[in-house]
């Protein structure tokens, strides 16, 4: 069955225009014109990924992916016609995963879509599973993270880039090095995305996120994900 569409947008026009685009790229594809409506559709249907408009007629797009990210870890992709750096760093935080710039090409649109929703696939063939560092665990088949055994959430995209690093544990990773490996996820144009995503990774996997001792940064180079922390090397 192909893969359910949300997007929330207030402007009719550029709703039925992208949502004919998509529903050509083989998506199903519903719009809600209100964070309201758009809420109830999200809690009342299983889907996808949602294309959130930043400037919405009842509720700040930012809130609103706020409470969407609280209660689902459905891939978001944030659209708005303000292009400040400082409201991408914002969306990104609250636990979007990809942002979009109006006015954008469809062809754009659907590419971002394609890599948010590749999130979905599971492990290729003779890739492990289940990651484990002392009390961390990854597990690439439900995508999900661990603590001590308790469940840790994470977008697709900071999950696929935590994946990354600890496979690649004890080697230092650039940035580029990390979006070559994540081709597809679209955020070339924005590099310093990737910072932002791993503070969000941190405060998810770091006792103290502010002193790292799993993913660690490489000042001027990149980040590096430790096999074994010093507590783990004391025992």
């Amino acid at each position: 069955m192909p893969e359910h569409i949300l997007m929330i947008e207030d402007d009719q026009r550029l709703a039925a225009m992208v949502s004919e685009y998509l529903s050509a790229a083989g998506w199903r594809v519903a719009t809600r014109p209100t964070a309201k409506t758009g809420l109830t559709a999200l809690d009342s249907h299983g889907f996808d990924a949602l294309i959130l408009d930043v400037m919405l007629p009842d509720l700040d797009g930012f809130e609103l992916c706020r409470r969407v990210r609280a209660r689902s870890d459905v891939p978001i992709l944030m659209l708005t016609a303000r292009g400040d750096p400082v409201d991408r760093i914002v969306g990104l935080e609250l636990g979007a995963d990809d942002y979009l710039p109006k006015p954008f090409e469809p062809r754009e649109l659907v590419a971002r879509l394609r890599a948010i929703l590749r999130r979905r696939t599971g492990a290729t063939v003779g890739e492990t599973p289940v990651l484990r560092f002392g009390n961390l665990e990854l597990r690439h088949d439900h995508r999900q993270v661990h603590i001590d055994g308790q469940p840790r959430t994470l977008t697709g995209y900071q999950f696929d880039l935590l994946w990354v690093l600890a496979q690649n544990a004890g080697r230092v990773m650039s940035r580029e090095a990390l979006m070559d490996r994540l081709k597809g996820h679209s955020l070339e144009a924005f590099d310093r995305s990737i910072d932002v995503h791993i503070s969000r990774i941190r405060a998810v996997i770091e006792d103290d996120p502010k002193h790292p001792k799993r993913v660690i940064t490489i000042r001027g180079t990149g980040y590096l994900f430790a096999r074994r922390t010093l507590e783990e090397g004391m025992n």
